[in-house]
């Protein structure tokens, strides 16, 4: 077995828009990453949250990028979604869809009834869909106050567009939580539901968990007590991890998936030399050299700077002495001053030399 972060394990679960792609275009080392990966025996599972593209389509792009990707190696939040309904409902009962033919599709599949009002609905399943409007989260909502199992697909507030994030299915299923005074039962990241399948599917015993997004590829991961790489290339930023509460905290944190070929010692998070955290009161101060000074043919240095994860930082930055306080963002998350102490030390000891930047515009809305 390799000593390296891919000998560990025997899949990767992998995310989709803002891990292995962008937008249109792939994540660059994305596809190299991911053939290598297979070369060796460890095979990708392609995990979505977005139920409005059936398993074929995502598998179709994800190969038109380059991806060894066929349509059993994708599982999405409709597939999820509707197994949770057949296992709660008799066979033919009456399902209201909110959301595309795409999850329409996967509730029949599983014997189900698909209908477009209210009455006589045994559930409600709630996925995205650019035509959702008010009429259909009308009947939804007198649905689920009838008491019609609710499933929603996925809670993501928002969805990556060009025009930057738009709402994205949590957000309409939000209507329907305020309408109706009820919580769904949530099949996508981070319930534990959709890798729990993806991870079943090719009995694995050691799965990696890989995503951009803290709150729901990270603590999805965690969810089902499995290993997760936060890689930065997509939504959540190095700021967003040192904010991060103990449920969305990775195992390992890397700049892109070239780390999958890394010693797993290096990319998990730990006190690293030249960073120190401290607790000041209510707030955090980080400070630190990153142990040394900038690598030889170093750029010269810009005065000023920004917050850890809003621009870029890279080897020679990153060893800048920089002080930071971290009061807001130690709020935000809940966390004491000795919970981030430890925390903001290790998290960003892992980030020294990693480089990270702003995402780019998504593109058209994706597959996230």
């Amino acid at each position: 077995m390799s000593d390296d972060l891919l000998g560990r394990h025997d899949v990767l679960l992998a995310d989709l828009d803002g891990t292995l792609y962008r937008g249109p275009d792939a994540v660059p080392g994305a596809v190299e990453a991911v053939r290598g990966a297979g070369e060796r025996g460890v095979p990708t599972v392609y995990v979505t949250n977005n139920a409005s593209r059936s398993p074929d389509d995502v598998a179709g792009h994800l190969a038109e990028l380059g991806f060894p990707a066929r349509t059993h190696d994708v599982r999405t939040s409709s597939q999820a979604g509707a197994a949770m309904l057949a296992e709660q409902l008799p066979a033919g009962a009456a399902v209201l869809v909110v959301g595309t033919e795409a999850l329409a599709d996967q509730v029949r599949a599983v014997g189900l009834t698909v209908v477009d009002s209210a009455d006589g609905a045994a559930a409600v399943v709630q996925g995205h869909s650019p035509d959702t409007g008010w009429r259909l989260l009308a009947e939804a909502t007198a649905a689920v106050r009838a008491g019609a199992l609710w499933v929603a697909t996925n809670v993501d507030p928002t969805l990556p567009t060009e025009r930057g994030p738009m709402p994205g299915n949590g957000s309409m299923v939000g209507v329907v939580r305020i309408a109706s005074g009820a919580e769904p039962q949530v099949a996508g990241k981070p319930a534990a539901r959709l890798l729990q399948e993806a991870r079943d599917a090719g009995s694995s015993t050691s799965p990696l968990v890989i995503g951009d997004r803290l709150d729901t590829d990270i603590e999805g991961g965690n969810a089902i007590d499995a290993a997760t790489l936060f890689v930065l290339t997509g939504v959540s930023t190095a700021r967003d991890l040192l904010e991060a509460p103990e449920n969305q905290r990775p195992t390992y944190i890397a700049a892109d998936l070239a780390a999958l070929t890394r010693a797993p010692d290096d990319l998990a998070p730990g006190p690293r030399d030249g960073w120190r955290a401290e607790p000041d009161g209510e707030t955090v101060v980080l400070s630190g050299d990153g142990g040394g000074g900038g690598p030889a043919g170093a750029p010269p240095r810009r005065r000023g700077g920004g917050a850890l994860g809003r621009e870029r930082v890279d080897g020679h930055r990153a060893r800048r002495r920089r002080r930071r306080r971290l009061g807001p963002a130690r709020a935000r998350s809940g966390l004491t001053p000795r919970d981030w102490q430890r925390s903001a030390s290790g998290h960003v000891g892992c980030l020294t030399g990693v480089r990270t930047r702003r995402a780019a515009p998504a593109g058209p809305p994706r597959i996230p």
